[in-house]
């Protein structure tokens, strides 16, 4: 039997997944972190980005605009402002999305209207890549 840990996804809305699971992978600020059971303590902003965990042969993948991640040996938590199973994501919202963003950016007049439209089109990318890496995923599994 494998080592599992305990993870728990939490958005603004509610919890969207509770498990035992033997990895998770996040978009941690400085980078992509892996976890496995009784990894050290960490604690750190998420960036907009997939979280996967993996359990065995199976697989999720969800969707997190930004937060943080706890990590106890045992226990991983990911607060997360939005969470979104990928398989949830709509990919023509998202792309209408990101061509908002890049133009929101174009016609910016001030600095804060940049930032803004700079936060909206790393959400909409994000939002993107997750559809994709679940897409390519399926692809390989033979279930798409």
């Amino acid at each position: 039997m494998a080592v599992t840990m305990q993870v728990d996804i939490v958005s603004a809305e509610g919890a969207i997944f509770s498990g035992k699971v033997e990895m998770l992978y996040a978009q941690a600020a400085d980078g992509e972190v892996g976890v496995m059971p009784h990894h050290t303590q960490f604690l750190s902003q998420l960036k907009p980005g997939t979280v996967r965990v993996v359990s065995g042969d199976e697989e999720q993948h969800f969707y997190v605009n930004s937060g943080i991640i706890e990590i106890q040996p045992s226990v991983v938590t990911v607060l997360a402002d939005t969470a979104i199973r990928a398989a949830d994501l709509d990919e023509a919202e998202a792309e209408a999305a990101k061509q908002r963003a890049e133009e929101a950016m174009a016609n910016a007049k001030s600095e804060t209207d940049i930032a803004r439209a700079q936060v909206e089109l790393a959400e909409a990318v994000a939002q993107i890549q997750a559809i994709s890496k679940l897409r390519d995923r399926l692809h390989k599994t033979g279930l798409a």
